[in-house]
C-alpha cells in the first residue's frame, strides 16, 4: 500500500533518491536535513529549467496567484534597482541576532530541521496552519560587495520574526514546540529570496522588525558562527500605524508610540536607513516588501550574537531571562510583547530585550 512516503534506492554506494546518495543512510529520505532538501530541489528545478522547459512554464502559469504575481512585481523592482545601480550606499549594517534566534547559538537549533528550507514560513514546519496576521511577502536582494555588486547567488538566507502577539516560535510560553516564521531561502540567480508571511507585531523597546542571516551556502548553515551577514528589516513607521489598527495587533499601537526608529536600540545610529523595506499593498490585500542587502566579504562580520545574558533591556523593565550566552528563556512569552503583562506596571507591555 503507498505511504507517500518517497523511497530510497538501494545501490552499491548505499540507499541513493534521486541519483544522490543518502547523507543519513540509517534514516528516510524526510528526514535527511535541510542541506538534502534543498540539493534534492535545485536538482528538480534544473530539470524543469532546462529539460522540460514548457511543462514546467505551463505549470507555473496554471498555479500562479494574485500573491505570486505580486511577489514577481517586487522581485523585478529589486533586480532592476541592483542592475541599474540604485543601491545603498553601504554595506548593510551587522546587528545582534537577539535572544529567539533558534540557530543553535543558543540551544534551539531550527536549521537543522528537515523541511526548513521553505518560502511560505507562515506554518509550522510540515504543517498547514497559517498564524494570524496581515499578509507580507518580502523580497531580499543580496549583492556581493567584493564581486562589484555582482547578485549573490547561492548564499543562504535564514530568516526569523515574531507573531501578531509579539511572540517568537520555539521560545515563547506555550509555542515551544511550534516553528512558524522561520524559513530558509537560497538566493536565485539574481539574489534574490523572498518568503511569504505576515507583517510582525510591535513590542516594547523595539521597532517593529524582520531578523535574517545570510550565510556562505545551504550547506554553511549549520553553525551560527559561519554567519556572513547578520541584520534586521524596517518595516515602515506608515504600514505599521495602519496595520496595527487591527485587533490581531493588540497592544503594537501603544507600544509603538514609545520608541521611534532614532531611539530604537537597534536602528537608532542612522534611523534605519539601510534597512527600512520598500513597501506597497494594503490590509486588505496584503503587503510585499523589498530591501536590497549589500554584503561585504571582505569584511569580519560584527553581528550575531546578543550581548551575554541578553543586553539591555527596553524602557520599563528587565531583560529577559536567557539569549546569548545563557539559557532560552522558558515560561513567559518574549517580554515587551502585546498581551504581556509587565512586572513593574502590571499593564500590557512589560520588556522585550532590546536588542531582539
Amino acid at each position: 500500500m503507498a505511504t507517500g512516503v518517497p523511497e530510497p534506492t538501494q545501490t552499491p554506494e548505499g540507499p541513493a533518491y534521486e541519483g544522490r546518495l543518502l547523507d543519513r543512510p540509517d534514516d528516510e529520505v524526510v528526514d535527511q536535513g535541510v542541506s538534502f532538501d534543498v540539493k534534492t530541489l535545485m536538482s528538480r528545478r534544473m530539470f524543469l529549467g532546462v529539460g522540460a522547459a514548457g511543462v514546467g512554464s505551463l505549470a507555473l502559469v496554471a498555479c500562479s496567484t494574485d500573491s505570486s504575481s505580486s511577489a514577481a512585481t517586487t522581485s523585478a523592482d529589486s533586480t532592476s534597482a541592483a542592475a541599474s545601480g540604485d543601491l545603498p550606499s553601504a554595506e548593510i549594517p551587522d546587528e545582534t541576532a537577539g535572544p529567539y534566534p533558534a540557530d543553535g547559538s543558543n540551544g534551539p537549533d531550527i536549521l537543522s530541521e528537515s523541511g526548513i528550507e521553505r518560502s511560505d514560513i507562515r506554518s509550522n514546519i510540515g504543517e498547514d496552519n497559517p498564524v494570524d496576521g496581515v499578509p507580507l511577502e518580502f523580497t531580499l536582494t543580496i549583492t556581493d560587495m567584493a564581486n562589484d555588486d555582482a547578485p549573490f547567488e547561492g548564499v543562504a538566507v535564514y530568516a526569523w520574526h515574531c507573531n501578531a502577539l509579539g511572540e517568537y516560535s520555539m521560545y515563547s510560553e506555550g509555542v515551544e514546540d511550534d516553528t512558524w516564521l522561520r524559513g530558509v531561502q537560497v538566493a536565485d540567480a539574481n539574489g534574490q529570496v523572498t518568503y511569504t508571511s505576515i507583517v510582525p507585531a510591535c513590542y516594547t523597546g523595539r521597532w517593529p522588525h524582520i531578523h535574517f542571516e545570510v550565510y556562505p551556502d545551504i550547506d554553511s548553515i549549520d553553525d551560527a558562527e559561519n554567519a556572513i551577514s547578520t541584520s534586521q528589516l524596517a518595516i515602515p513607521e506608515d504600514v505599521a500605524t495602519e496595520v496595527y489598527e487591527l485587533d490581531t495587533y493588540e497592544g503594537s499601537t501603544e507600544n509603538m508610540s514609545e520608541v521611534t526608529l532614532e531611539s530604537d536600540n537597534v536602528f537608532g545610529d542612522d534611523g534605519g536607513e539601510l534597512q527600512i523595506a520598500t513597501m506597497s499593498g494594503d490590509i486588505d490585500n496584503g503587503y510585499t516588501a523589498s530591501l536590497t542587502v549589500r554584503v561585504d566579504t571582505s569584511t569580519e562580520p560584527t553581528g550575531g550574537a546578543a550581548p551575554a545574558g541578553g543586553g539591555e533591556g527596553g524602557p520599563g523593565g528587565e531583560p529577559p531571562e536567557g539569549g546569548m550566552g545563557g539559557e532560552p528563556p522558558a515560561g513567559e512569552p518574549p517580554a515587551g510583547s502585546p498581551g504581556a503583562e509587565s512586572e513593574d506596571t502590571g499593564s500590557t507591555g512589560s520588556t522585550e530585550d532590546s536588542a531582539a
